[in-house]
């Protein structure tokens, strides 16, 4: 095969991922320049939107320059990791909450939720991962609901390792 030659690539998921809802997700990023967790949650911010991790990934890789919801891609290069030359892994979590149809039921979950992330990401961080961006909380996080997250999530991290 020479260098023009194409390869082939698998990517491998359960249809469960595609569902809307609140998650939270870690992805575990594998370059020559180390190993980078990024945290992220499910559920917008602006509207009552909370949608699939399977599609917040293709956001958070999208390499338009026009793109607004890769912080994922910009984190990678701010580290000075190239995303395309990078194996990666979701890790997802949830629904952790339904998706709600108007705005002022969505904000309180939304909040729990981000409340989780910054924990999880608290955490990740406490156990000596390099955890890319920032992660601000409007509440405290569900202490048992956290630390059930943060088991799950470490215990795919070491089977991974």
């Amino acid at each position: 095969m020479s260098d023009a030659d194409p390869e082939v690539y698998s990517i491998k998921f359960s249809g469960k991922v595609l569902n809307r809802g609140f998650w939270l997700y870690v992805i575990d990023v594998r370059s020559r320049q180390g190993r980078h967790l990024y945290v992220g949650r499910t559920g917008d911010s602006s509207s009552s939107n909370a949608g699939s991790p399977f599609s917040r990934i293709g956001q958070h890789l999208d390499s338009r320059p026009n793109a607004k919801g890769n912080a994922l891609a910009r984190n990678l290069r701010q580290a000075g990791v190239e995303p395309a030359l990078s194996s990666m892994e979701m890790i997802a979590v949830g629904p952790l909450f339904p998706e709600e149809r108007e705005f002022g039921a969505h904000r309180p979950v939304r909040d729990q939720v981000a409340a989780l992330e910054h924990g999880l990401a608290g955490a990740l961080r406490g156990q000596g991962y390099s955890v890319l961006g920032r992660h601000s909380a409007p509440c405290e996080p569900n202490g048992a609901r956290l630390k059930a997250i943060v088991r799950l999530v470490t215990d795919r991290l070491a089977e991974n390792s």
